[in-house]
């Protein structure tokens, strides 16, 4: 029988007041795929950086390839075959692709000028290798996320490869590029190389993986074979306990429109869109990459003045040409990438959650300090923010408590329309549910319309009454969540490619 390419046994790794991995054993097969599963905190990161020479574990065996290593630094984990892939991709945006894919190579042969027409080369094989097409000369940093994964990909098997580790790899990603990325993780395997894919998607892990691995609070709590998994039991060993599937109901079909929007236009990105929402709806928008849906939302949020057409706000018009204009009407945004556009990281949890509020918690030039601190904490407590105390920096909390952080500060603002871009990307399964469990009972308690843009195809039939499909910067499509299947939204998102 074939030995393991790696074996950990027993391993335990401790912080200051916590134990990140309580006694855990852990193994891939060459040319295996294996999901590492489990919430935010569970353990994963962790375990990925054992197993690349980053932390060192107080107790435990290291064994790769039936040799146990006394001690694993970085450099030697590369020298054994192991890559990682995490969620930034840990590339140069300001370089080429070329120069990106070439870098490692002529630092390690301690080179001082960059030989572009080599790097050209280098670069060009690099690609090849998976078959991709991409062009050498663009930058990183204007290359579609799906692209820069690409890139990334590429340069971690210019190296000799065993084990590539992808962490979150389909966070930004649609569909289609989704379908790409599981086609080149087959062909990884294909060569001989193993492939460790930690997700928080359900959908996926059954869909890529052979195995499963399943981390709660430290330890590892389940493995098995994918085929012996459900979403349901994934969801059950991750967080300990069962979250419903139900959907939400929704108000009464004659419940008052909060939001209407009539020819809606964007030049060059959004054409002619019409709808509306009503009071207590939560409404979904999707489409492939580029369709425009979050042009729209900027739209509506004031950040495209040049737009056209009509904007209502509980019958009254509004001229939203500016975020101040927008958020005056009752109108919030939460934006995609909360760690760029939503949060200040390095400022206390409190002056996150009242940044939008500051001059209502001032008097005159003076912040009222018992105000502010009374209404972070009741946010907090509103939300169930988990926190280590509201004078932390925001850059502690988990992802999803670093979500209805931004949501929270929105809320402060007392808004009719909530338009939530990605809002549960990036967040573990116990945190989603959590965050749509609020969401709901805000739409149903507070009357407020809620505008969903997600390309989580199970997040928007559950929580939503509707779902809007754009392509192309229109509205193609308006599918009733009832009695809808995902299979056959996917197969309509599909349909647009």
């Amino acid at each position: 029988m074939q030995a393991p390419l790696i074996e950990l046994t027993s391993i335990t790794k401790r912080f200051p007041g916590m134990t990140a991995l309580n006694n855990v054993d852990f193994s891939i097969e060459p040319a295996e795929i294996v999901c590492l599963a489990g919430e935010n905190g569970s353990g994963k990161s962790t375990l990925i950086k054992v197993l690349s020479g980053i932390y060192r574990p107080e107790q435990g065996r290291l064994v790769f390839d039936g040799e146990e290593i006394a001690t694993l630094s970085p450099r030697e984990a590369i020298a054994r075959g192991v890559q990682v892939i995490y969620q930034d991709f840990s590339l140069f945006p300001n370089l080429t692709v070329a120069e990106n894919l070439a870098l490692s190579r002529f630092l390690g042969e301690k080179r001082q000028l960059m030989n572009r027409a080599e790097a050209r080369r280098i670069g060009q094989e690099a690609l090849d290798r998976l078959g991709v097409s991409i062009d050498l000369e663009a930058e990183v940093g204007s290359l579609s996320t799906a692209d820069r994964q690409l890139v990334a990909i590429a340069r971690a098997l210019m190296s000799p490869v065993r084990l590539l580790v992808m962490d979150e790899p389909t966070t930004a990603l649609t569909g289609r590029e989704i379908d790409r990325l599981f086609a080149l993780v087959r062909e990884i395997k294909a060569k001989g190389i193993a492939v460790l894919f930690v997700s928080h998607k359900m959908r996926e892990m059954l869909e890529i993986s052979e195995r499963i691995v399943i981390f709660r609070n430290g330890r590892k709590v389940a493995e098995g074979s994918t085929a012996d998994f459900t979403e349901g039991s994934i969801t059950k060993a991750m967080t300990g306990q069962d979250i419903g599937g139900e959907r939400y109901e929704g108000p009464a079909s004659d419940a008052p429109i909060r939001l209407a929007v009539s020819g809606l236009s964007v030049p060059g990105r959004v054409e002619d869109v019409s709808f509306s929402l009503r009071s207590g709806e939560i409404v979904g928008l999707s489409g492939l990459l580029g369709s425009g849906r979050t042009e729209l939302a900027l739209a509506l949020f004031g950040l495209s003045p040049d737009h056209g057409g009509r904007i209502e706000i509980d019958g009254h018009a509004i001229e939203a040409k500016d975020v101040n204009a927008a958020i005056d009407a009752g109108i919030a945004y939460v934006p995609e990438d909360r760690l760029s556009e939503g949060l200040f990281m390095t400022q206390s949890i409190a002056r996150n959650i009242n940044a939008g509020v500051i001059d209502r918690l001032s008097s005159g030039p003076f912040v009222d300090k018992t105000a502010f601190s009374q209404a972070a904490e009741d946010t907090v407590s509103s939300l169930r923010i988990a926190t280590p105390g509201i004078e932390k920096a925001v850059g502690l909390l988990s992802g999803g408590n670093q979500q209805r952080v931004v949501i929270g500060r929105w809320l402060q603002t007392g808004p009719k329309v909530l338009i939530l871009n990605g809002p549960t990307v990036g967040v573990d399964v116990g945190s989603k549910a959590e965050i749509h469990r609020q969401l709901r009972k805000l739409a149903v308690e507070n009357g407020l319309a809620v505008l969903m843009i997600s390309d989580d195809v199970p997040e928007l039939i559950q929580n939503c009454n509707r779902i809007l499909l754009m392509h192309r910067g229109r509205l193609i499509d308006e599918i009733q969540a009832v009695g809808v299947e995902e299979d056959d939204i996917h197969a309509r998102l599909k349909g647009l490619d």
